[in-house]
């Protein structure tokens, strides 16, 4: 070869090596504060495919641990050019706050809200072989066998854990709270027997529950679901406790209104579309839509509702 033609090659390469830098700059990253393989991951995932679809080129990113701080912490210190956006939830944008006494991000300065995307129907799951079949039996066991019964949770800051710690007090009894990074590990350790309940979505659980290895207990939503029409709600089992797994996309302080709201008119075109509903439903997923200043106002309404109640818990600033 000529050296014309090496150099040549070399300015072919050189800018398709710029070119594809480029484009990897410009890819929206959605990171996940759990495992690969959750609900949680595997919604986000579909939300990326369609994004990128729709032009926004799109990957996840998993950042499981420490109650979703690992992932919020990168998601805040991170350029606040939208390209960068943190599945948020319950846990790292209210109840961490209440719960850490150490954080290294502050959910209300460093992130602006962008769009709510849905939540999920949770559902108190017990081992196939437990010495309880029903919430009622439940209940009675754990009161003869306190601090007996092992129930995991995604994090101590998460609804997961939150949820059955109101549990515990409303019906007066104790267990013992053991943390995974997710749903994923949750259900490995139901199947192993190294923990009795915990509460997850309906996606992850049903397979097993339909095959006899796990256990529907109670429901905690308003309505009973379509997939457990015998499993009651907890309110109907005398239990006055409701509350959402809900999820949404933040970006680092700073981001400008016009990238917000361009990403939050994208993420809503796919929302709203029949063929995502019905994937989101198949996931165990209720879609939510609206505007970046709608979802703001939701996250505010949750802190005034779990922050009072975490520290009426005597849980606030315990980790």
């Amino acid at each position: 070869m000529s050296p014309m033609s090496i150099f040549r090659a070399l300015l072919l390469f050189g800018a398709w090596l710029i070119a594809g830098l480029s484009v990897h700059a410009q890819t929206t990253r959605l990171v996940v504060p759990y495992p690969a393989g959750g609900a949680t991951d595997s919604y986000a995932r579909q939300l990326a495919d369609e994004l990128t679809k729709r032009g926004l080129q799109t990957i996840v990113e998993n950042r499981p641990g420490a109650s979703g701080m690992i992932a919020a912490d990168y998601v805040a210190r991170s350029k606040p050019d939208g390209l960068t956006l943190l599945v948020g939830s319950n846990s790292t944008l209210v109840n961490n706050a209440v719960l850490f006494a150490k954080m290294s991000y502050d959910p209300f300065k460093d992130f602006v809200p962008v769009a709510h995307f849905g939540y999920q129907p949770q559902v108190l799951i017990a081992r196939a072989n437990a010495p309880f079949g029903t919430i009622g039996e439940y209940v009675t066991y754990a009161k003869a066998n306190p601090g007996k019964i092992n129930r995991a949770s995604v994090g101590s800051g998460s609804i997961t854990n939150l949820c059955l710690a109101l549990l515990d007090r409303a019906a007066g009894i104790q267990t013992t709270h053991v943390p995974y990074t997710g749903e994923a590990p949750m259900i490995q350790a139901m199947l192993g027997e190294q923990v009795d309940v915990y509460m997850g979505s309906i996606a992850q659980a049903l397979p097993y529950i339909q095959s006899g290895k796990l256990r529907a207990l109670a429901v905690f939503d308003q309505v009973r679901l379509d997939q457990f029409p015998n499993v009651p709600t907890l309110k109907e089992s005398g239990y006055d406790i409701d509350a959402l797994a809900w999820f949404g996309f933040v970006a680092s302080a700073g981001t400008p209104p016009a990238t917000v709201n361009r990403l939050n008119r994208l993420i809503n075109e796919v929302l709203v579309t029949d063929t995502f509903s019905a994937k989101a439903l198949q996931l165990g997923w209720i879609r939510r839509t609206g505007s970046a200043d709608e979802f703001g106002r939701f996250i505010a309404k949750e802190n005034d509702l779990w922050a009072p109640l975490i520290r009426e818990m005597g849980l606030a600033k315990s980790m």
